[in-house]
């Protein structure tokens, strides 16, 4: 089997799994430092100990949560297209479409107000939760807590993730105290993500927004809500509106500096003339592309990889999920649905 096969199983077998409710461990109502965590958490944000204490105390050690969290094995070659066909395919695409019909008028105004495309934000939802058919099945009190306090410390940024997740905890506590949620009732992902775009704690507060007009918001049950806070999440991150996502590009064997046009990673650093005389090839409208480029190499296993110029707008994207691939993943799927929509 060769590695790519192998990647592509652990894959299937890792999301296949993520969606089975997760069998729990020990309480963290006897560990100290969680009940000292959380009697933090509520001097800080004003919040009722006691209230607080019984959530984190009732909040259980998930085992699947600590091994999904890990970084994938040494050695594990990434592959875009084995990437790329988990999430563009028919179910996702005929979603997709109907998604679009049925949040028509929805997505035309928050493209018109934000300037994100309404194939992008369709494109986000599709990729993150097939519009809602999957937003996770562990309690996210549960998840949360156990990346606060028992973070595998074998990994890179242990230390790093787990005060991460802490701040994610707090977040949440104080999200559902305002809004009247019990914290123990919302599932969503292994890592503590929720709703039909799976955003974090700290995302929903500073991101999400009420689209619909009834007061409040519901990125679980009102897809206008969760059009209009993944809209405004970009706009946040500073989506230019009518700007391409990215262009194709080859390369001039001649002049390739590849490591200089690699060096700077995702973020657009290169203006097309400099990225140009490291060797890069650009053709028609990328010529006149007035902002700052990048190369964006995605592995395809064992074959050759492929390459993009990132523009500031593909960048955006990865603000969302820190990943090109899942990036180019998003902008393909709604490509996909919006073709589909004009058949």
């Amino acid at each position: 089997m060769s590695t790519g096969a192998q990647a592509t199983k652990s894959i299937k077998k890792k999301v296949v799994a993520a969606r089975q409710p997760a069998l729990p461990g020990p309480a963290y109502a006897e560990r100290a430092d969680a009940m000292q965590a959380a009697d933090d958490m509520a001097a800080r944000r004003d919040l009722d100990r006691d209230w607080v204490r019984q959530a984190i105390g009732q909040a259980h050690y998930l085992p699947q949560v600590a091994k999904f969290i890990q970084p994938p094995p040494v050695g594990t070659l990434k592959n875009w297209r084995v990437y790329r066909s988990r999430f563009i395919d028919p179910v996702r695409i005929n979603a997709g479409v109907k998604f679009w019909q049925d949040n028509r008028e929805t997505l035309a105004r928050a493209e018109s107000e934000t300037g994100v495309p309404a194939e992008i934000i369709v494109g986000i939802i599709g990729v993150e939760t097939i519009y809602g058919q999957q937003m996770g099945s562990f309690r996210v009190i549960d998840a949360l807590t156990t990346l606060a306090f028992d973070f595998p410390a074998n990994h890179p940024r242990a230390k790093e993730r787990s005060e991460f997740f802490k701040g994610e905890l707090e977040q949440y506590l104080s999200l559902t105290h305002r809004t009247s949620v019990d914290p123990l009732t919302l599932h969503g992902s292994f890592a503590g993500a929720m709703g039909m775009a799976q955003f974090m704690p700290s995302a929903w507060v500073k991101y999400a927004i009420d689209f619909d007009g009834d007061g409040r918001v519901d990125l679980f049950n009102s897809p206008a809500d969760v059009i209009g806070s993944v809209a405004n999440y970009f706009k946040a991150f500073n989506w230019q509106r009518g700007m391409p996502t990215h262009f194709p590009v080859s390369f001039d064997t001649a002049k390739l500096d590849k490591d200089a046009l690699l060096a700077p990673d995702i973020l657009p650093t290169f203006s097309v003339a400099s990225f140009v005389a490291n060797g890069a090839v650009l053709e028609g409208p990328a010529l006149q592309h007035p902002g700052p480029l990048a190369l964006v190499e995605l592995q395809n296993g064992d074959a050759p990889p492929s390459y993009v110029a990132g523009t500031e707008n593909f960048y955006a994207i990865t603000r969302y999920n820190w990943s090109s691939y899942y990036a180019l993943a998003v902008i393909e799927l709604g490509q996909a649905v919006a073709a589909e929509m004009n058949r």
